[in-house]
């Protein structure tokens, strides 16, 4: 008898525990639904903005295979690593996103799971207010400009792009510098272009819109307000 009680109420504290789980969920998003082994997946808050860990089934079309994707969103953007796999379960990609856009290491690979390239990414904060960018002259990597432009969300390849043959072995490597192909083949420019001293050489003044920039904001505070999202304006 006393057996029978312990398990009834075992039971009892377990139903209860689910409904409470249950209506704490309700409670914060207006749409979800329920993983086998009890994870809650694809949830949209009250405002209308992806939360959680989703699963996203994108099907077969126009002879493109179907896939599996998935990975966190963070109001609304994707967040960190997102896996792709391929409806028999096979890797496809790894991704890694910061706010909402590419960044850092993205690995790629073929239908036998070996390595095919990389890309390095830089994902720009679109909290921060603004931005620098180099301009480059037509056909060469010679700087000829700086602008300042209102950050928005994007990202650039930024960094090596490592292309990979059979075996693993390296047959083609590229350097980007913020969307900028610098030089292909680690040491063959992708095109005519100045040596490094050159470059500095012919780089232009800064304008005076730039200099009262980054006088109020320190390259540190620059950083700063990149990694939290902060402006304190």
């Amino acid at each position: 008898m006393k057996t029978n009680f312990s398990s009834t109420y075992k039971f009892c504290v377990v139903i209860a525990l689910f409904f409470s789980f249950a209506l704490n969920v309700n409670a914060q998003y207006k749409q979800f639904r329920v993983s086998a082994n009890g994870d809650t997946l694809n949830a949209i808050d009250k405002k209308g903005m992806k939360q959680g860990k989703w699963v996203v089934t994108v099907p077969p079309l126009r002879g493109e295979p179907g896939y599996d994707d998935e990975g966190v969103y963070k109001n609304d953007k994707k967040e960190g690593m997102w896996r792709k796999y391929t409806t028999e379960g096979d890797i496809i990609a790894i991704e890694n996103y910061r706010f909402g856009g590419k960044d850092g290491v993205q690995q790629y690979f073929t239908f036998l799971g070996e390595l095919e390239h990389e890309e390095e990414w830089h994902s720009y904060n679109p909290d921060a207010p603004y931005d620098t960018i180099s301009i480059y002259g037509t056909g060469n990597n010679e700087i000829i400009d700086y602008k300042i432009v209102k950050a928005e969300q994007y990202s650039v390849p930024n960094g090596e792009w490592r292309y990979y043959g059979p075996g693993g072995a390296i047959i083609k490597v590229q350097h980007y510098d913020r969307g900028h192909l610098m030089t292909e083949d680690s040491d063959k420019p992708a095109t005519a272009s100045t040596t490094p001293a050159d470059t500095a050489k012919k780089a232009p003044a800064k304008t005076q819109e730039m200099l009262d920039y980054e006088k109020k904001y320190s390259k540190k505070k620059r950083k700063e307000m990149e990694r939290t999202g902060e402006t304190n304006l």
